[in-house]
């Protein structure tokens, strides 16, 4: 129980609030095809470009070609280095997980194979031969932060028990491609480079995948939910079975354990399709179980097809639903306030579904992300299907996804904006739940307010991450508090994780002219806040206002003060009386409230984080309004409006 804890805090994942249902979609849809009988003998019937593939290669547009090529050239002379017994410690010596070190030579090797694919003239292979003899060599292909999952005293991997992570599964993915495209090249050179290879990922990868249930992320040991961890090595490992595994019955067996595991992912999914995780964690969550989905369906000749599944539609369309405008999406607990949306998977997963808001919407973040001008990023496998894709997206209809309102009555999440399929005027969201969400912050009904597309009102979001991240300290960062989020501290008592510490009679209601999101927040407090019940709405006015209420009654008054906070990427001035002005990116609003009953105090935090400052670069301002007299019961209304 005491290793299952610590792995729980290290990966920031938790017990999930929605029921699991037996659905088993992929389990049904796989017996009801015949999947044994469906599935190929060979990866090599795919219709996927290989490195003899050249009319494919010679005609990538040329910019591309010389990008792939010029990237190459430069590991020509990389130096394939030791991962160092310190490199690994050091995760338990300072909390810094050194995910630069692993990464620097996966860069290198996905260079090296791409310029060669561009090019096609074997000048990178000796140096790809160096990349993979590198990874046969080394120990453990993992990141330091997830040895937790050994046996062993975490801190160095141990040899004799090979387990299996998200860095794992990344290598395993390239690996098995790189061996797949270059094999009969390698032989050429010596016979032991390509068997050496493929060793070391069965020994490494495939044959601990295949003997073990116990490795949480499966979900298959019933012990625990499961999060976008699920998805994304599955389908690593999803791709490793179909190109190296020779016995036909043990393909199938793998590929059927697959299917098991990604059916515990889906069926702790809520009905909703909501990713709790939010829009970034989307990209391996909802996105990579669609790279399942469509692996499954190309590996069974379009037999394996689940995408008239309405859950499997709401997991895809819940992308563009959580979207403000590019390149902010609504960041709710770990997830960033900026993201590029993986362009290629949204427009695959419209088109697969019939969903043609979200087919336009990848079609448009892929002319925002200058799609053709620059190679597209992501592994060899992810590469080759953009590039498939490439001509296909630039000349389809793109279309920015500016829905009016969307409400996820399971996940409590909802937002809307003045009108649909502009961003001008406001745009709020928020969110009701429980505290125990996985990468939970305490924020049960905190919201984020733009203005014209722009951010005002904000979730910080979450540090760069260390030991400490996921550990049992976690709630000592500020960023996880929820008084650094748009919400009350009550009696001087802030919000406390866990999943008994949930919202309460959470509604959403829109029309033509306004919207109104109201929940109660009072469960999420412990009894020393002393509080009968919370309500905090959030109602937009078409084209007018923003307006915030509290509601409240409280079992005594304390000593402590209770406040109102809210946090901001705006510059705050009080021009007056009852009024503070919010000047943000080419816009300023009013922030109209009753002096009577509260009093601000405006503090700037600097923000200093690499992380962070991608988004706050100015910093953040926390305007902390005090309650006067407050009474066992009261309410307060702010207003928010735009100053012309």
């Amino acid at each position: 129980m005491k290793k299952l804890l610590i792995l729980l805090a290290l990966t920031g994942l938790t017990f999930s609030a929605f029921s699991m249902e037996k659905r088993d979609v992929l389990q049904k849809e796989a017996k009801e095809i015949g999947l044994e009988n469906a599935l190929i003998k060979s990866f090599s019937e795919l219709d996927i470009p290989n490195y003899k593939s050249r009319d494919f290669w010679n005609n990538l547009p040329g910019a591309l070609k010389k990008q792939y090529i010029e990237e190459a050239e430069n590991a020509l002379e990389y130096n394939w280095p030791v991962v160092k017994a310190t490199d690994y410690l050091e995760i338990i010596r300072s909390g810094d997980r050194r995910q630069s070190v692993y990464a620097a030579p996966r860069r290198a090797l996905v260079a090296l194979v791409m310029g060669e694919l561009a090019e096609g003239k074997g000048r990178f292979i000796d140096q790809i031969v160096n990349g993979v003899w590198y990874y046969s060599e080394q120990t453990w292909w993992g990141w330091s932060a997830h040895l937790t999952a050994q046996k062993a005293a975490h801190g160095l991997p141990d040899a004799d028990e090979p387990t299996i992570d998200l860095g794992v599964g990344e290598i395993t993915n390239i690996l098995s491609w790189t061996w797949y495209l270059f094999k009969d090249d390698f032989d050429k050179i010596h016979p032991l480079i390509s068997k050496r290879l493929k060793d070391e990922i069965m020994k490494k990868a495939v044959i601990p995948y295949y003997e073990r249930d116990d490795f949480w992320w499966m979900g298959l040991d019933g012990s625990r939910s499961v999060n976008n961890w699920n998805p994304w090595t599955n389908h690593n490992m999803l791709t490793a079975i179909l190109i190296l595994e020779d016995d036909q019955d043990q393909k199938i067996k793998g590929v059927q354990k697959v299917i098991r595991s990604l059916d515990v992912f889906i069926n702790g999914y809520p009905d909703d399709g909501g990713c709790d995780e939010g829009p970034s964690y989307w990209g391996r969550a909802g996105a990579s179980l669609y790279q399942n989905l469509d692996l499954l369906k190309r590996a069974t000749n379009d037999k394996f097809d689940v995408f008239d599944n309405q859950l499997v539609q709401n997991m895809g369309n819940y992308i563009y639903k959580a979207y403000i405008e590019y390149p902010y999406f609504i960041n709710f607990a770990d997830a960033d306030a900026t993201t590029g949306g993986r362009p290629s998977i949204i427009y695959s997963y419209g088109k697969d579904i019939k969903d043609p808001i979200m087919q336009n919407f990848g079609a448009f973040l892929a002319k925002k992300q200058n799609w053709g001008q620059k190679t597209p990023g992501g592994k060899v496998d992810e590469q080759i299907w953009q590039l498939m894709l490439l001509d296909e997206i630039n000349n389809a209809s793109a279309k920015d996804a500016l829905i009016r309102d969307f409400w996820l009555p399971n996940t409590e999440v909802a937002g809307a904006r003045d009108n649909e399929g502009s961003f001008e005027g406001f745009f709020f969201a928020a969110k009701g739940g429980y505290n125990a969400e996985s990468h939970n912050h305490n924020d049960l009904g905190t919201c984020v307010m733009y203005f014209n597309g722009k951010p005002c009102l904000v979730d910080i979001g979450r540090e760069r991450y260390t030991a400490k991240t996921f550990s049992s300290r976690r709630y000592e960062i500020w960023t996880m508090q929820s008084q650094y989020h748009n919400l009350p501290k009550i009696n001087g008592q802030d919000q406390m994780q866990g999943a008994k510490y949930k919202a309460k009679s959470t509604t959403f209601k829109a029309d033509a002219k306004k919207t109104t999101f109201s929940t109660d927040i009072s469960g999420a407090y412990t009894d020393a806040a002393a509080v009968d019940s919370w309500v905090r709405s959030y109602t937009l006015t078409r084209g007018k206002k923003f307006t915030i209420l509290d509601n409240y009654k409280l079992k005594n008054v304390l000593e402590k003060p209770t406040t109102l906070n809210f946090v901001t990427s705006c510059k705050v001035s009080e021009t007056a009386a009852g009024k503070l002005r919010l000047e943000g990116d080419g816009f300023n609003l009013e922030m109209k409230y009753n002096s009577k009953i509260v009093s601000p105090n405006i503090e700037f935090n600097e923000v200093t984080d690499s992380g962070l400052k991608r988004y706050w670069p100015g910093g953040i301002t926390r305007i902390v309004f005090t309650l006067i007299n407050p009474g066992v019961k009261g309410k307060n209304e702010i207003v928010v409006t735009e100053v012309k």
